[in-house]
């Protein structure tokens, strides 16, 4: 069995704003790609899967979403819950985090991949 490397922490940082004001709305809006580390997201995400976030897609309840908590970036699953949301993990190991409203969310996952495998894809909103 091969011990496992460490895995590096990539933060996420917004793009600078852009000399012109009409190409710094395009970037923002584009879809872009993470690949899942971790297990919180099983059953439904696996540790190495890539998804696809659309930065302007439209959170609802049951939404699978990339948020900004405490400057840390979290994949969860957007639950409404007592008239407010909670950003849930699939795997009961990991704690809900009640949020006050929906700021905190940044993108809604549109899709996801298996490396390598160009059939492997499921999509999450038509």
């Amino acid at each position: 069995m091969t011990p496992m490397t460490p895995r590096k922490i990539i933060p996420i940082h917004p793009q600078a704003p852009a000399e012109d004001p009409a190409l710094d709305a395009c970037s923002s809006a584009e879809p872009f790609a993470l690949m899942v580390l971790g297990d919180s997201m099983e059953p439904e995400f696996l540790d190495g899967e890539v998804i696809l976030i659309e930065p302007e897609g439209l959170a609802t309840d049951g939404s699978f979403v990339l948020a900004q908590l405490d400057g840390e970036w979290i994949f969860r699953q957007l639950a409404k819950r007592d008239g407010g949301w909670r950003l849930q993990a699939l795997n009961p190991a990991y704690p809900a985090t009640n949020i006050p409203d929906l700021d905190a969310v940044k993108g809604v996952i549109i899709q996801k991949s298996k490396p390598g495998r160009r059939r492997a894809t499921k999509r999450y909103v038509e």
